[in-house]
């Protein structure tokens, strides 16, 4: 068993075939399927499943891929650890987060962050729903998450604080002239929504719910960004993350009655890393949760 036919399992379960893989790795698929047999004969049984247009893991492979993505990120570090040693100021941490997080809150953290330390590079991994975020920091994908606070995590958890949710709607909505509104009061209109899976579509119905109604939808969308855009040219209300909004956005914000808020923070595995500790820290100096050209707003 080989580092590198580790990586061609986890290459291929994240791409979804040995075609996609194969032009991933740079290597031909009759290699690639070549590799993939060694590493079963090694562990002693099928480790995926081929289906007609992707692949399946079987249950030896879903028992393995954990391992494999732990191997393969202490490889990285050991290399990176290596390089530090000899004066070489470079390397890469890897970070799990939410698809909306990397569209509000990352930005002027990766600035900063890319001015302190140029040789270190980021590689981001994006998820859409805050389980699959902890389900993938727990196999090993990256060397810090940073999302909703996690309830069951056996490593250190750094607060970064709240953000908060806003409702928009176009300029000449009904609702738009207050700054504040009661969900309740929306219970008759269509929403834009988000996709199933989204963890968005979540909070929305959760909260939705405690206001006594579920939101029907005019629209659904994959992408965070694409619901204020929508909401604005008047295809429903859209509940989105105050940070998501640029400045001088050609819409009406209102805060809901009572607040929606989400706690946000960085969670590591245990173990100090003087990498994953400086990007923490850059984290907890730079992330804005509510920027101020949306409090200005709200005010």
């Amino acid at each position: 068993m080989t580092l590198r036919q580790l990586e061609y399992l986890v290459t291929i379960v994240d791409a979804g075939s040995f075609t996609r893989a194969a032009e991933l790795l740079h290597v031909t698929q009759p290699a690639l399927s070549h590799q993939v047999r060694a590493l079963e004969r090694a562990t002693g049984g099928p480790l995926l499943e081929r289906l007609p247009r992707s692949v399946r893991l079987t249950p030896m492979g879903r028992a393995m891929l954990p391992h494999a993505r732990a191997a393969l990120a202490a490889a990285r570090k050991s290399v990176s650890a290596a390089r530090q040693a000899a004066g070489l100021q470079c390397g890469e941490i890897m970070v799990a987060t939410l698809y909306s997080v990397s569209l509000g809150v990352l930005p002027p953290v990766l600035k900063a962050w890319r001015r302190a330390h140029p040789d270190v590079h980021v590689r981001l991994f994006e998820h859409r729903h805050a389980d699959e975020l902890a389900a993938a920091m727990a196999q090993g994908q990256a060397d810090l998450a940073v999302g909703p606070e996690p309830s069951d995590w056996d490593g250190p958890v750094h607060p970064l604080g709240e953000e908060e949710f806003v409702v928009v709607v176009p300029p000449d909505d009904p609702v738009a002239t207050a700054t504040t509104v009661r969900l309740a009061d929306l219970a008759e209109r269509e929403w834009v929504h988000y996709a199933p899976g989204n963890g968005l579509a979540d909070l929305l119905d959760q909260v939705c719910a405690a206001a006594g109604f579920q939101p029907r939808a005019a629209v659904r969308t994959e992408q965070t960004a694409a619901a204020p855009s929508l909401a604005a040219a008047g295809l429903g209300p859209a509940l989105v993350p105050a940070n998501v909004l640029p400045p001088r956005f050609a819409a009406h914000l209102l805060r809901p009655d009572p607040p929606v808020r989400r706690r946000l923070a960085a969670y590591t595995r245990p173990g100090g890393d003087p990498v994953v500790s400086a990007f923490t820290e850059t984290l907890r100096r730079k992330a804005i949760l509510v920027p101020g050209h949306v409090r200005r707003c709200l005010d």
